[in-house]
This record gives structure tokens, C-alpha cells and sequence, in this order.
């Protein structure tokens, strides 16, 4: 399948003010497309594109952008990097459903819908099997993760048009240089607190976001993609390997290793943050891609670690 299709015409990006939305914008914008962001608030980011305010859960003026448009691409959901307590887990869950309906919703007015919908899901659907690697076919896992997962994408199925092309993109740890959680690993390993988590024996599955915002293109562009892929590099690694590398990256020779009670204390108190999200993972890889020969510009976690820390 060829990489070289590019999207042409008017792509909204519901949730799009976020790290991933404005480097597609910029990266679409790049290609020639026409660029709508839709959120709650105006993108601090300045760039080419068009900005219409949404609240994520009902159909407003911001639905006329679909009429015509080439794509619509959904990331919209509230961030999981947070405490997790009943009101967050909960958000986490309506966000995601919530905005997915709405599109639909608003859908079902437009006289020339989008001819595909490009939906953001999760690899966390696959829960946290320590050993096993899991493709696009692996059964679905049980917690807070999965049941989101299958939610966010129950939904869309729900709410997208049968005439729509329909590609469903599950992403792992999205890599970023300025965005993101990867910036605060960075830090706490310019410190020298860049060692193992715990046993270190927990899958990181990753993507570069440069590779994330060409695969959400080859999406949008190609008619063949269709169906569920897992959105990760072809190599994932362990948490222990994927600090070990980092600390190389930016030269430092010491990375104290965190014990699961250190972990814990400090994401809470902190950092604000959930600590199962570094406690625990998956090693994830996508079959579908590799099949349709989609060739990462960073494939291993070594040179897209050179590539995030280089102005270092």
C-alpha cells in the first residue's frame, strides 16, 4: 500500500487543540489541506488552520465545517494523565462517548458528509498482560482501560454513517518533544531519577508523533484502510529498556531505579498523576500496518529517542 496519497480538501479535528491535534493540523496544513480545529477553548498553539468552539457533547454552529469536508478525525476525550478518582474516571469515559455521539448526531444533518471518519481508540483495550504480544486479533482486557476502550469504540459504531470509510486507530505512548508525558520522563532523567520503574520488566508499545500524524494522513487519504489498527511502532520494549535508552540519548550515566512504593507516592503527590500508567503495560504491535507495508520514519526506540532529545 502506498505511503505517498496525500489528502486533499477540508479535514475537521474534533479535540484538536491537544498534542496530537496541532501536529496533525500543522502536519495536514503542510500538505495542503484546509484544517478545522474544534474544542472547547482556542488553541494556545498559532497555526494555519481554523478554529470552532465546541463543548464536546451536543451539536452546535461548529457543525456546518462537516458539510463537504474530506475527513473528520476524532481525538476528542480528557486526558488520562491524572489521579484517577470517581470523577475523573468518570470524565475520562463521558468525554470520550460523549464527543463520539455528538459527530454523529451532527452527521445525520449534513447533506455531504465527510466520505471517512478517522477514530482515535486505545491499546489499553488490550489491558496489561505482562508477557504477551498483542496484535489488531488479541482479546480485549478488564479494568478502567478496557472498558473505556470498548466503550469509546462501541460508540462509534453507533454514531458513524454506513456510507463513511471507517478506520479505528488504537494509540500507545504517543513520543513528543515538547508535548505529552514524554518531556516529564525527560526531566526526571536529566536528574538522574531516569531508572527502571519498579521491575522494569512492564511493555512499553510507543509511536513517534511524526510517524502518528503520518498515519492518521495514510488514513484519511487511502481508501484502502479500513477497520481496526494498533497505531505503535513495530518495536516495543520494556520499561526498563525504554529508560536505559533515554538516559543514553540525553548522556546521563545514572538513573536511580523507583520502587513501586516510590512510584506511587510521588505520581500522587507530585506529579499528579495516575502511577499504573508507568507501573503497568502492554507490548503491542500491528500486524495490519506491517502487512500494508507502512514504513515508520522511527521504528526502534533508539532513533526516535536521538530524534526527541537532540536540541539536548
Amino acid at each position: 500500500m502506498k505511503d505517498d496519497i496525500k489528502p486533499i480538501g477540508r479535514v475537521v479535528i474534533a479535540g484538536g487543540t491537544g498534542f496530537i491535534g496541532t501536529n496533525l493540523a500543522g502536519h495536514l496544513a503542510d500538505l495542503g489541506c484546509e484544517v478545522v480545529l474544534l474544542s472547547r477553548h482556542v488553541p494556545e498553539a498559532r497555526g494555519p488552520w481554523e478554529h470552532a468552539v465546541w463543548d464536546g457533547r451536543t451539536v452546535g454552529d461548529w457543525a456546518k465545517h462537516l458539510e463537504g469536508a474530506a475527513a473528520v478525525v476524532n481525538l476528542a476525550g480528557r486526558t488520562v494523565d491524572c489521579i484517577k478518582t470517581p470523577d475523573h474516571c468518570d470524565e475520562i469515559l463521558r468525554s470520550r462517548v460523549e464527543a463520539t455521539l455528538a459527530i454523529g448526531k451532527a452527521l445525520q444533518d449534513v447533506k455531504k458528509p465527510p466520505p471517512v471518519w478517522v477514530q482515535m481508540a486505545t491499546a489499553h483495550i488490550y489491558g496489561d498482560p505482562p508477557d504477551v504480544v498483542c496484535d489488531e486479533d488479541s482479546p480485549f482486557g478488564f479494568g478502567l482501560a478496557p472498558i473505556v476502550g470498548k466503550a469509546w469504540e462501541e460508540a462509534y459504531a453507533k454514531a458513524v454513517l454506513p456510507s463513511m470509510r471507517q478506520v479505528i486507530l488504537r494509540t500507545s505512548f504517543v513520543l513528543g518533544k515538547s508535548s505529552g508525558a514524554f518531556p516529564k520522563l525527560k526531566m526526571l532523567a536529566r536528574l538522574g531519577l531516569g531508572g527502571r520503574v519498579s521491575h522494569g520488566r512492564q511493555g512499553i508499545s510507543w509511536i513517534h508523533i511524526d510517524d502518528m500524524s503520518r498515519l492518521i494522513a495514510r488514513a484519511i487519504a487511502n481508501d484502502a484502510m479500513k477497520g481496526a489498527y494498533n497505531a505503535t511502532a513495530p518495536n516495543p520494549v520494556s520499561n526498563d529498556e525504554f529508560m536505559r535508552t533515554l538516559r543514553r540519548a540525553i548522556r546521563m550515566p545514572i538513573g536511580l531505579p523507583a520502587m513501586e512504593w516510590m512510584v506511587r507516592f510521588g505520581a500522587h503527590w507530585l506529579l499528579r498523576t495516575d502511577p499504573e500508567l508507568v507501573l503497568y503495560g502492554r507490548y503491542c504491535v500491528s500486524r495490519r500496518l506491517k502487512e500494508e507495508n507502512f514504513k515508520f520514519s522511527f521504528p526502534d526506540i533508539k532513533s526516535a529517542m536521538e530524534n526527541l532529545c537532540r536540541s539536548l
